[in-house]
């Protein structure tokens, strides 16, 4: 999957679950300088930074990278 489709997938599903770039940040562990160049498609999301955000988004990896 190309990077800015996973950018604007991250993007919409941390705001449909209401969450903002810092709450997502700190609930996952990951940088809030790394969530905001991954969601700006800047920088191409590890396996291991993809499966912290799913996992604190609740929802699986394959929904994550679904085309539909």
């Amino acid at each position: 999957m190309e990077n800015l489709q996973l950018a604007q997938r991250i993007r919409a599903f941390r705001k449909l679950k209401g969450f903002t770039q810092q709450q997502l940040a700190e609930q996952s562990g990951v940088s809030l300088a790394v969530l905001g160049a991954i969601e700006r498609g800047n920088r191409r999301a590890e396996d291991q930074i993809l499966i912290k955000i799913v996992d604190v988004l609740g929802i699986s990896m394959s929904e994550l990278k679904s085309s539909e």
